[in-house]
């Protein structure tokens, strides 16, 4: 019986870092890659990039993208492959519901903090919020 190759692409994800924000890159990277798997943009089985492609197209260190990859790996969002790389791991429902709580109150809480500087009163904030919810929720329902 002939050995059947599998056919393995490489998912190049949309990384954008900023060098002024006071986030460390390797949190950068770890967000945004959290975020795309959270949102399928990312699924079970892709392939991540190689930590020397990353690191190029990214024009930072090596090491930073090996330690983003790494806490990933910890995580258990992604896994290792030895010889072949990293690869996007499956996702308990548990930690799934975890990570998108987490990332939900990352974004929720610096749309606070902009609110209140800009001096909106929570009833504004909320009704903001609710109106562009509402809209999108109503755009995307359309979509599908």
């Amino acid at each position: 019986m002939a050995a059947q190759k599998r056919e393995i692409s490489i998912v190049i994800s949309i990384l954008e870092i900023d060098h002024h924000s006071g986030v460390p890159i390797y949190r950068q990277i770890m967000g945004q890659i959290r975020q795309q798997i959270m949102t399928d943009g990312l699924k079970q089985g892709d392939q991540l990039e190689s930590v020397r492609d990353l690191a190029g197209r990214l024009k930072v260190n090596p090491m930073t993208i090996s330690k983003a990859y790494s806490f990933l790996e910890n995580e258990g969002l992604v896994e290792r492959r030895r010889g072949i790389g990293l690869f996007v791991a499956r996702v308990r429902k548990g930690q799934l519901d975890k990570i998108k709580t987490e990332l939900l109150d990352e974004i929720v809480k610096k749309a606070a903090v902009t609110a209140i500087q800009l001096g909106v009163s929570h009833e504004e904030a909320i009704e903001f919020f609710s109106k562009h919810y509402k809209a999108y929720n109503s755009r995307n329902r359309r979509q599908k």
